[in-house]
């Protein structure tokens, strides 16, 4: 069958039945859990008039290289010291292309309507998405954890950071190839709709859908070294606590300082979708999710290429990776880059092809296969292509189990599980996308996705 693009900084981990077959989800996705993933399928019959939710949440942070208490310290117990050996592993481990990922997603709100007979249905729902991907070489892990005492450092400046004669830095893009650092955060606020435009009965059914979002930006950075090339921006709002120093007061800066979520950026999203049912029993979806672009106004700083500079930190003394990678985005003094401010930046949103097979024998069961194919290399999209195979089985009326396998997207190889309660109006679960990786020494991965109110209404 053919497969679709489930991403884990996409809707559906915070969609729990999702999220427990692996982000099997292109063909499976009903009323308002269809927005960002396939609009197409609000054109399908369904089985309530009015469904809605409250809180939906799912949460993931995985590494392909970090040991399973490695991983738990840097998010769990970031204060914890490093001793001298325990800072040489983290170089060590840290030196991967899928160090650290980290996805989160929430849905506020969110409701569907099934509207009269030929007339489809339509979505509306208030989400937050949140996203950070970390590949680093050798040379980035070891600044990262040691600062101004990493070895390539040493090779180039003294103790008190002068120049060794007759020595030049590298450039930054030779020294970090192969790094990227990468963080969005986002809320976003959709409409959807679909309707069914081909019919043949017993035969086909075809449904076209649209999905349009406006997005308010909390944050984004993106930093990538490689090719002979570096580019690197930030624009975040004052949540992350970043310490501008005296670019704050540049005529060219505009700078947003508080407290609280405040927006340092605006955009607006599209997704194009169609859903086919083949007969009673297969079902395919077809759907290209975020095309368009984002303008970020505050607090934007820009860098280029630049030669390696002497660090004004000298390195870690706890777990606390995740501030230090935060701190390169913007720190005075601390960080790697020498930032130049900005206006504006406009950026693409992670835009995505998103292709889907299932089959439905009943309402007991149901499997589906998704591949999912990033279209652009931004901060927030999926490092590398993810695929997912999954199904749902109701072994009684009032519960549903969840399961498959997926691998892909900087993650490896995982078997989720869900499990989800029903009755005629009221459905609540929780999910994993890995059973196992949470106590997995090796490519830990920790996640859950649960819901205790989402409720449907009527019926169509």
């Amino acid at each position: 069958m053919l497969a679709a693009t489930p991403t884990l900084a996409q809707n559906e981990l915070s969609n729990f039945s999702a999220t427990g077959r692996g982000g099997v989800v292109t063909t499976f996705a009903p009323d308002y859990q269809a927005l960002g993933i396939n609009p197409a399928n609000l054109g399908r019959q369904g089985t309530s008039l009015l469904s809605f939710t409250v809180g939906e949440v799912g949460a993931g942070v995985g590494s392909q290289s970090l040991t399973n208490s490695q991983l738990k310290k840097l998010i769990f117990h970031a204060n914890d010291i490093l001793t001298a050996a325990e800072r040489t592993a983290l170089v060590t481990n840290l030196t991967n292309s899928n160090a650290l990922n980290i996805n989160a997603d929430v849905t506020a709100f969110a409701l569907a309507l099934t509207l009269p007979p030929g007339l489809g249905g339509l979505a509306v729902s208030v989400h937050q998405r949140l996203s950070g991907h970390v590949a680093l070489n050798q040379n980035s892990a070891d600044i990262i954890v040691n600062g101004q005492n990493a070895a390539l450092v040493q090779q180039y400046y003294d103790a008190a950071g002068n120049p060794r004669s007759g020595r030049t830095p590298p450039l930054l893009s030779a020294a970090l190839d192969g790094t990227e650092m990468q963080l969005a955060l986002t809320n976003e606020f959709n409409v959807g709709y679909g309707v069914e435009v081909v019919s043949v009965p017993g035969v086909v059914k075809l449904t076209a859908g649209v999905g349009y979002r406006y997005i308010q930006g909390v944050g984004v950075a993106d930093v990538r070294a490689g090719g002979g090339s570096l580019s690197a921006y930030s624009s975040l709002s004052p949540i992350f606590d970043i310490n501008y120093g005296s670019l704050a007061s540049s005529p060219t800066f505009n700078y947003k300082s508080g407290s609280g979520l405040q927006p340092v950026g605006t955009g607006n999203g599209f997704d194009l979708g169609l859903a086919a049912e083949v007969g009673k029993v297969v079902r395919l979806g077809v759907a290209v999710t975020d095309m368009g672009s984002m303008t970020w106004t505050g607090n934007v700083l820009t860098a280029n290429d630049q030669n390696l500079k002497f660090p004004q930190y000298d390195g870690l003394t706890n777990y606390d990776v995740v501030k230090s990678l935060i701190d390169q985005f913007g720190t005075s003094g601390q960080t790697l880059f020498t930032y130049q401010t900005a206006q504006e930046r406009r950026a693409s949103l992670p835009t995505k092809l998103r292709l889907g097979g299932g089959i439905r024998i009943s309402e007991l069961f149901e499997a589906g296969l998704d591949v999912t194919v990033p279209l652009n290399q931004v901060a927030g999209n999926l490092p590398t292509t993810f695929i997912g195979a999954g199904l749902d089985y109701k072994p009684a009326r009032w519960v549903r189990l969840s399961s498959g396998v997926s691998g892909g997207a900087g993650y490896g190889l995982n078997v989720p599980l869900g499990l989800t309660f029903v009755t005629p109006v009221w459905e609540a679960g929780f999910s994993t996308r890995s059973v196992f990786g949470y106590f997995s020494e090796s490519n830990p991965y920790a996640s859950l996705a649960l819901d205790f109110l989402r409720f449907k209404i009527g019926k169509s």
